[in-house]
């Protein structure tokens, strides 16, 4: 099992490539001459963010406003940067683990490969593993965030994504919505 681990990275961040309604979204993980890129679901880039997001606010309620937790991201730490080139996936996210290593005041995330668990003779998944000050997980919580939020614009009707030509809204009962509205 390929285990890449990056304590701390110089970077972690999510990205997407393509236009909205086909994007390709991948987590990057950079430190020492080494790049780790992963692909993942929009709606796993959205779950990880409110994750995280859980994490630290919970972090710092338990611990009375004590843990090393801003409260939002530190602007220094903001990364609105393309992902880094080449764009070459390492493997496809299947599930992803959260942790807070309160000793050295982290934030652990691990990503760790689909397999086909059917298959007795799959090899052992690989995993990214980063480990992330609560300012660092803060700051990629705003651009997954706003990642996220930059694809289609929802349908006024029925809240599903609308193309450029619009959709077949369900509330129109199988008529097509413009962007414009109904």
């Amino acid at each position: 099992m390929p285990v890449f681990d990056y304590d701390p990275p110089e970077r972690f961040v999510a990205g997407a490539v393509g236009q909205p309604g086909s994007r390709a979204f991948f987590l990057q993980a950079r430190a020492a001459g080494r790049l780790t890129t992963v692909a993942l679901e929009k709606f796993q880039v959205a779950a990880l963010a409110d994750r995280l997001e859980e994490l630290l606010d919970e972090v710092l309620r338990a611990s009375g406003g004590t843990a090393p937790v801003p409260a939002v991201a530190p602007v220094e730490l903001t990364d609105d940067g393309p992902l880094d080139q080449p764009i070459e996936e390492d493997f496809r996210v299947g599930a992803m683990a959260l942790g807070w290593d309160a000793e050295a005041g982290r934030v652990v995330i691990e990503a760790q490969e689909i397999t086909d668990e059917d298959d007795p003779d799959s090899p052992e998944p690989a995993v990214l593993r980063v480990r992330v000050t609560a300012g660092v997980a803060r700051a990629f919580i705003k651009r997954a965030q706003a990642l996220v939020a930059a694809g289609r614009p929802p349908c006024p009707l029925c809240g599903q994504p609308l193309d450029p030509e619009g959709h077949v809204c369900v509330r129109l009962n199988g008529y097509r919505a413009s962007q414009g509205g109904a």
